[in-house]
């Protein structure tokens, strides 16, 4: 199954400069990467990247990733966290996230 972490630019740059990250100033703060489903990303986009540009959309596989754990969170959904570094390694695929006139523009990458 496909996970999916949104980064602002810099936070990207760091994941590649370093080869791992604790996460976005959030993520630090909660203890586990936020991570989205396919269903869950244009919420996640929605809700805390709302008029952000230069955002990059990666893509991951779950079953590479550990400690994961699936949680309740917004709207009672169970949404994966990462109790461990977000490592390039595990990185598939990073692409720009577009953002169109009614929000960011997922078409094509989920």
């Amino acid at each position: 199954m496909l996970v999916y972490k949104i980064l602002r630019a810099d936070e990207w740059a760091a994941l590649q400069q370093a080869g791992e990250t604790a996460g976005a100033p959030v993520d630090v703060a909660d203890g586990y990467v936020h991570l989205s489903t396919a269903e869950q990303a244009p919420g996640t986009a929605a809700k805390h990247f709302a008029g952000a540009d230069g955002l990059m959309l990666l893509t991951l596989e779950a079953s590479r990733l550990a400690p994961l754990r699936w949680e309740v969170s917004r709207g009672g959904q169970e949404f994966p966290h990462l109790y461990g570094p977000l490592r390039l390694a595990d990185v598939q695929r990073a692409v720009p996230l577009p953002r169109g006139p009614e929000g960011h523009d997922f078409t094509g990458l989920l």
